[in-house]
Order: structure tokens, then sequence, then C-alpha cells
């Protein structure tokens, strides 16, 4: 491989991490909180709105269900608005946003969903609130659940950004595509498959890692 496609391919690898990091992070801090109220909004649970939940859910479904390569392209206007192009690193951000917040949303909604009923009625029969509930009981026990469920969203993300790549959205998936496919350099492909294999495996045995140490630290605690 020479200087050049080496660098290239560096910064690629930089770009994919800048999108793939900001885009976790966003969908996270929009993901969560949906993720909560789906869990916490359905009939006869803490926050009932069962006309919110069903709305929630319908829209989540509806975003989840669309192939990531033709969400790219249907909010192209909405990516415009907000990046100011539809072409590049930055405005890749956008879909890849979009696409994390459903997804992250129904992961900590399940999280939620699988613990114990009987840490919640032991939590109301002290008087805690819902609110008290939610962020001292349920999202604390959920914790690891959580962390495997971000772990799986980046993984994903890294997927999606290799996606972005086919329509202009820079990063290793670009960089496969326009030295690797069209100007038939094999070698490139092969190192950008690669560096997608060690990114996965390094996002996914981070992730492992950290559940693991937040379970015992849950269970420590009890």
């Amino acid at each position: 491989m020479s200087p050049q496609i080496f660098e290239l391919l560096v910064n690629a690898t930089v770009e994919t991490l800048y999108m793939v990091g900001l885009a976790a992070l966003l969908g996270t801090l929009l993901g969560l909180p949906l993720g909560v109220l789906l869990a916490t909004t359905g009939r006869g649970e803490l926050l009932q709105n069962v006309a919110f939940n069903r709305i929630a859910g319908v829209i989540v479904n509806a975003t989840r269900s669309t192939p990531f390569i033709i969400l790219v392209v249907a909010i192209i206007p909405f990516t415009r608005l907000v990046a100011g192009t539809s072409i590049g690193t930055s405005a890749a951000i956008v879909p890849l946003t979009v696409a994390a917040i459903p997804f992250i949303a129904r992961l900590i909604e399940g999280a939620i969903r699988e613990v114990d009923r009987g840490l919640i009625e032991a939590a109301e029969a002290m008087g805690a609130t819902p609110l008290q509930i939610i962020a001292k009981f349920l999202l604390p026990e959920a914790l690891p659940g959580i962390v495997l469920g971000l772990t799986l969203a980046v993984v994903s993300l890294i997927g999606y950004s290799a996606m972005v790549g086919a329509v202009g959205g820079g990063g290793l998936g670009d960089l496969g595509i326009r030295y690797g496919y069209q100007r038939f350099l094999p070698e490139v492909m092969a190192a950008v498959v690669l560096v997608l294999i060690v990114l996965v495996q390094i996002v996914q045995s981070l992730g492992d890692l950290i559940a693991r140490r937040v379970n015992k630290r849950a269970i420590g605690g009890r």
C-alpha cells in the first residue's frame, strides 16, 4: 500500500470515528429519554399516557422499519436544513443520528422492561415518586442492559457509516467505493474491511467489559 493510500485510510478512519461518535452521542441524548418514556408511559406503568405511548411507538417503528439507505435519501431536505449541505462527513451525522434515536430508544425500553416488577412495587411501598423510581431504581438496575444496548447501537452505526459512503458521506465507506471499487484497487477494499472489523471488535469488547463491571457493582450494592 502506497503512503498516499495509507494517509487516505487514516483520514477516512478519523472521519468514520467522528461520524459514529457524534451520532452515537446525539442518538443517546435523545434516544435515552425516549426509551424511558416508551417503557413507563404504557397502560398501568409509572407515567401512564397511552396516547403518547402509541403515537411515539408508531413513529419509532416507522423510522426503524425504513432501510437506512432510503432514509438517507428521504431526509435530504432535513439534512440540508440542519447541516447546510447533504454531502460530506458532517452532513452524514444527521441521518446517522435520525437512525440511531429510535434504535437506541427501543434498546433502552427493552432493558428497563427487564427490571423486576417487584423492585418497582417495593419502591412505591417506600413512598418514592415515579421520577425517583426511574432515576434511583429503574435506570441503575437496567444499566448493564443499557450499556450492552448502546454497544450494539454503536456497532450498527459503524455499519451505517460505511453505507453513507455510497452517497458521498465520507469515511471508510466512501474510500472503499471510490478507490477499492471504482478504481479497481482490491487492497484498498480489503484494508477498509479490516479496519471496520477492528473497530467493531474494539467497541464490542469495550462494551462487554463496561457492562460486566457495572453489573458487578450493581450486584455488590444490593
